[in-house]
């Protein structure tokens, strides 16, 4: 998962290209949306679904509790319920350490592809 926490390049996303971010189903979105009610899409009369960044937010929140950590939906929902702000920190401090790990991994590619003899 490569989702960057920077200025929205778009203001509304469409449920295909945030399934695409977090490489789940569209239809796992529409589940977490009816279990979770910090996802409130907008939506069209013909219920076509924009997704702002703070939906976006809370998927990646949901994301880290159900497919990382494991927690099941009702877990997830009760640690949210209980103690949100720690778990917004928490995964927002593994989500930048991913980040970091990325950079550090594509500096020592780069850096291994190097001809010596130059």
């Amino acid at each position: 998962m490569a989702l960057k926490k920077e200025k929205p390049a778009k203001l509304y996303y469409s449920i295909s290209e945030v399934a695409q971010m977090f490489d789940i189903n569209e239809s796992t979105l529409r589940f977490w949306e009816k279990e979770f009610d910090v996802i409130r899409p907008r939506k069209t009369a013909k219920g076509t679904r924009f997704y702002k960044q703070e939906d976006i937010d809370s998927v990646r929140l949901i994301y880290y509790l159900v497919k990382e950590r494991g927690m099941t939906l009702a877990g997830a929902r009760q640690r949210l319920k209980e103690n949100k702000d720690s778990t917004v920190r928490q995964e927002d401090i593994i989500h930048r350490l991913k980040q970091i790990k990325e950079e550090l991994l594509s500096m020592k590619e780069a850096f291994d592809n190097i001809d010596p003899k130059e």
